[in-house]
């Protein structure tokens, strides 16, 4: 059993039944144990990467020329093959497991200042033609499922969640 003896300022040690323990700094190192790597979570539904890429450039390509997004998205991004690598991903990591997203598609969301509660149907409605018109049926309604749950929270994050009902904004 361990215990603490010394005080806070002459310093602390552990002891053990009269040893001493080794420092913090030795804990998190292999001490003689085999690491065991923790599988990969299946994907939440069956797409590949090569399906993931195809789906964001497509999607993009009409977002460019979509009269009511178009405009929305070409005021923040002027790097459109970074754009698209980096939410591709984004849902890589959320379909596949993979850790190739870091960001925050909240705060980012919020801090664009344009999105409008009105864009999120027509958002999705082009995503989900996109996703049918690339995947086999199962994977597009999953896909499109995931997209749904997540545009939901961020309309609540960025619009509903600064608005009262009716849109009315909160001003303070």
């Amino acid at each position: 059993m361990a215990r603490l003896i010394g005080n806070r300022n002459r310093g602390v040690k552990w002891a053990r039944q009269g040893a001493d323990l080794p420092p913090l700094a030795a804990w998190g190192k292999d001490r003689g144990r085999k690491e065991t790597p923790v599988p990969a979570p299946p994907p939440r539904f069956a797409v590949t990467p090569e399906d993931i890429d195809r789906v964001v450039a497509e999607f993009y390509a009409a977002i460019r020329v979509h009269p009511g997004l178009g405009p929305v998205f070409a005021v923040h991004v002027t790097d459109w093959p970074a754009h698209e690598a980096k939410i591709a991903g984004f849902w890589r990591n959320a379909i596949l497991f993979e850790r190739s997203y870091d960001g925050n598609p909240l705060e980012a969301h919020r801090r664009a200042g344009n999105v409008q509660p009105g864009m999120f149907d027509p958002w999705l409605g082009l995503f989900d033609s996109v996703l049918r018109r690339n995947l086999a049926p199962e994977a597009a309604a999953a896909w499109s499922a995931l997209a749904h749950r997540i545009g939901r929270s961020l309309r609540y994050g960025v619009v509903e969640g600064s608005t009262l009902p009716g849109g009315v904004p909160k001003l303070g």
